[in-house]
């Protein structure tokens, strides 16, 4: 099962690369401006956006922020933390994905060493399935100083194994954060059979159950979660009206944001 799934998402989010941007652009942007929002909530050591203007001519200690941006996509977390962080690394199963997220960082002028992704999977229940690009040294253990999963978590297979992977990339002191659906109960259209296969947890996630998963990773010191607002979903149904979805526009879904520390 959590082989086809995966085949099915790095299927399915090929095809959706080169238009999910424009297709989705204002939720993205809210789920971008939300997360920027949150800042103090995730609570991570993050950039002071005056940093760079080092007024008191005083020479510090330059300090580094690592983000892990897992299930990136075309990198709406990444480019939302960027300007308080020293380095996004995004890793995604889809190859059509990196190089949207890639041109992306390309486009703000970024280099390779401040923001770029990689095709890989950390999430494979079988530690010898090696991935299509080498992790072991972008992603090494205890490296990040934060990770993040935003709406990928419910297409995950395994959540609980998910968390425990991202969290064993964290450094003592790290923080995990999720941005996803609270439980609801509208399971995807007819006519969606394609997009169906990549989605795991179709109703989302209830607080306890979250919770839970942050807890079994180690993640949960301090754990807290709170509703970031209400979307209507990226479709998934490949059509706009009179497709495969028969016409109907997805119902609106409660947003939360959820973080825990790793100690």
């Amino acid at each position: 099962m959590a082989d086809s799934t995966t085949h099915a998402n790095n299927k399915y989010f090929d095809k959706e690369a080169e238009t999910y941007d424009t297709k989705h652009a204002k939720t993205l942007d809210y789920i971008m401006q939300r997360i920027r929002a949150e800042r103090d909530f995730i609570g991570a050591d993050w950039i002071d956006e005056d940093d760079d203007n080092d007024d008191d001519g005083k020479a510090g200690t330059t300090k580094t922020i690592r983000l892990l941006d897992y299930a990136c996509g075309t990198g709406n977390i990444s480019r939302a933390l960027a300007p308080y962080t020293t380095q996004c690394v995004g890793i995604d199963l889809s190859k059509g994905m990196v190089e949207a997220y890639n041109a992306r960082a390309r486009n703000q002028g970024l280099s390779p060493s401040e923001m770029a992704a990689y095709q890989g999977n950390l999430c494979s229940p079988r530690d010898d399935d090696a991935p299509p690009q080498d992790l072991s040294d972008l992603a090494p253990p205890a490296s990040f100083d934060v990770a993040a999963v935003g709406l990928g978590f419910h297409h995950f297979e395994d959540p609980d194994l998910a968390a425990r992977r991202l969290a064993d990339r964290l450094r003592p002191g790290g923080v995990l954060f999720i941005v996803d659906f609270l439980t609801h109960d509208g399971a995807l259209p007819s006519g969606a059979e394609e997009a169906k296969a990549t989605v795991a947890h179709q109703h989302g996630f209830s607080e306890g159950r979250i919770r839970e998963v942050f807890e079994g990773a180690g993640v949960g010191a301090g754990f807290g979660i709170v509703e970031i607002g209400t979307i209507k979903a990226p479709r998934h149904d490949g059509g706009g009206g009179g497709g495969g979805g028969e016409g109907h526009e997805p119902a609106p879904k409660r947003v939360f944001l959820a973080r825990g520390t790793k100690v």
